[in-house]
């Protein structure tokens, strides 16, 4: 039996019944009055993961992009068959968080809807709630890097690279709208609004129908207790965040596990093995989970151990992925100033799966290409104001010319488009690398001056009022320092280190803040309020 099909208790005959009027209706053959009648004839009620399995089993049938237009329409074939989850899970637990998070956002949208109806149009309110809405990118992208890949994992691949392309839309919605919003295009922005709400609210349902309920049926309180310590590094959106979720038992050995693996940084020597497989060829078999990381390895130009190859990853002042010859995600570099979030889930995962689904021919077309021969090297490029971001793609080939696999690199050349002349001689005082502080200030200077904003007010005695809506570059302008102080509270706000601060010193407030440091935001404000008036000008 197929071990999805085993895992989900799937019944043989109501799943070739399932699947049959899903073909039918998708062919032509049904209407969707008669196909819904068929079903509630036939089944009575459908459960999710018969959904969901139903909708895997297509594969091969079907392309994504047809069951994606479609996905709607299989949904309304089966109303009043599909059974409405109760969605009850343990507190805390992974899925419970997930739900908790778009009970949040529904409270968010009914403000919008709110809002909607009124006559007179007021800016503050809609930019509160839309600093709201736009952290919902975290919760998409906890799906994206930790639940879809576990998914993967059992072989139920094919409704999250659809789930994905959806997130995306949700995404790119609130992001155009909230566009309009800064760039007080009133009129566009209101117009807007109601199809973004329905786009998220759609999403949610989804979300809520399907895949929640199958993902609690076919994942493990083991991955689910991993699942939950990862969900903690990449964040939430706009509910506080919970507590790990606990397991007796299960996360104590966990932890163990975690605490005999844990290397130089935090880094699990699972990570170093990855590492150590990659110099394999010059050394051969370094031994898997037994190498040392003092282990020396006779590289090709020299000899360094694990724990000085690990260093030097994390120390390069770009980003490294490395893609094996079979397709699957083997490594990346986990640099503190990562240009773009990478979660250790996708380590043996197909590439193809990491990527939305809009974009995964461009990925497939390039390791076709480089497999072939026909091509070695593909480059692309981000220009946005104030940041440029280049990556280039290159093909792995061994000794013997054979296709090993792919490499991308990716770099913020913000600082090195900016450079004129030359320069010489060591100066230290105008040094603008990767990490280097001066630099780190100015980027957020720069950030902070590009957003047009009323300036902090102060009371008689000239100290500054700030509340949870205070907004990150306001912060800047007022204390540049404000952004160490950040990172000592927590070294969450590294990513306040890099080009990325332009990005969010726009967006960023002091709420939004608090959420991702996991702080209470009264506790935060006191903090941030004594820091600021303390050292201001």
């Amino acid at each position: 039996m197929n071990p999805l099909k085993q895992k989900l208790d799937i019944n043989n005959e109501r799943y070739r019944i399932i699947v049959s009027i899903k073909e039918d209706y998708l062919d032509g053959k049904l209407s969707l009055e008669e196909g819904n009648r068929i079903l509630k004839e036939k089944l009575g009620t459908c459960t999710p993961d018969e959904f969901a399995y139903a909708e895997q089993s297509l594969k091969g049938v079907y392309k994504d992009e047809e069951i994606l237009d479609r996905m709607d329409d299989l949904l309304n074939l089966f109303d009043g068959v599909l059974v409405r989850a109760e969605n009850e899970y343990p507190e805390n637990h992974p899925l419970w968080v997930y739900l908790e998070e778009i009970n949040a956002v529904e409270k968010v949208a009914l403000e919008a809807d709110e809002l909607l109806k009124q006559e007179k149009f007021i800016k503050n309110p809609w930019l509160g709630i839309f600093d709201s809405l736009a952290q919902w990118r975290t919760h998409l992208s906890r799906k994206q890097n930790q639940l879809y890949p576990m998914l993967e994992d059992h072989g139920f691949d094919r409704p999250t690279r659809i789930m994905w392309t959806f997130d995306d839309g949700v995404r790119d919605a609130i992001s155009a709208s909230y566009a309009l919003l800064r760039e007080d295009k009133y009129e566009e922005f209101l117009a807007s609004v109601p199809e973004t709400l329905e786009k998220l609210r759609d999403l949610n349902s989804k979300e809520l129908e399907v895949l929640l309920p199958t993902s609690y049926k076919l994942l493990s309180d083991e991955e689910f207790v991993r699942m939950s310590k990862n969900d903690h590094e990449i964040g939430y959106a706009i509910i506080d965040p919970p507590g790990l979720y606990v397991v007796p038992g299960i996360n104590d050995s966990a932890e163990q596990l975690s605490a005999n693996n844990s290397g130089q940084n935090g880094v699990s020597n699972e990570f170093l093995n990855d590492l150590a497989g990659l110099l394999s060829k010059y050394v051969g078999p370094v031994g898997g989970t037994a190498v040392s990381k003092d282990a020396v390895l006779d590289v090709a130009t020299g000899k360094l151990t694990l724990e000085q190859i690990n260093l030097l990853f994390r120390h390069l002042p770009v980003d490294l992925s490395y893609v094996d010859e079979n397709e699957l995600v083997k490594f990346y570099s986990d640099t503190p100033h990562r240009i773009f979030p990478r979660s250790a889930n996708v380590i043996g995962r197909e590439v193809k799966n990491c990527h939305p689904a809009k974009s995964v021919h461009v990925v497939e077309e390039i390791v076709e290409k480089f497999r072939s021969g026909e091509q070695s090297q593909a480059e692309f490029w981000i220009n946005k104001p104030g940041l440029f971001i280049y990556v280039i793609y290159t093909a792995v080939r061994d000794e013997n010319g054979k296709f090993r696999g792919v490499l991308e690199m990716m770099q913020d050349c913000t600082h090195i488009r900016e450079l004129e002349g030359s320069r010489t001689l060591l100066t230290w005082d105008k040094t603008d690398f990767v990490g280097d502080s001066s630099k780190e200030k100015s980027l957020a200077q720069e950030a902070a001056e590009e957003v047009e904003e009323e300036p902090l007010t102060a009371d008689a005695d000239g100290r500054f009022h700030i509340d949870a809506k205070t907004t990150l570059s306001n912060l800047i302008k007022h204390s540049p320092d404000i952004v160490d102080h950040l990172i000592s509270l927590n070294p969450k706000f590294e990513k306040l280190k890099t080009p990325m601060v332009k990005v969010m010193a726009k967006v960023a407030t002091i709420k939004m803040i608090a959420e991702r440091g996991d702080f209470d935001v009264d506790d935060l404000i006191g903090k941030i309020d004594a820091f600021i008036n303390k050292n201001k000008k």
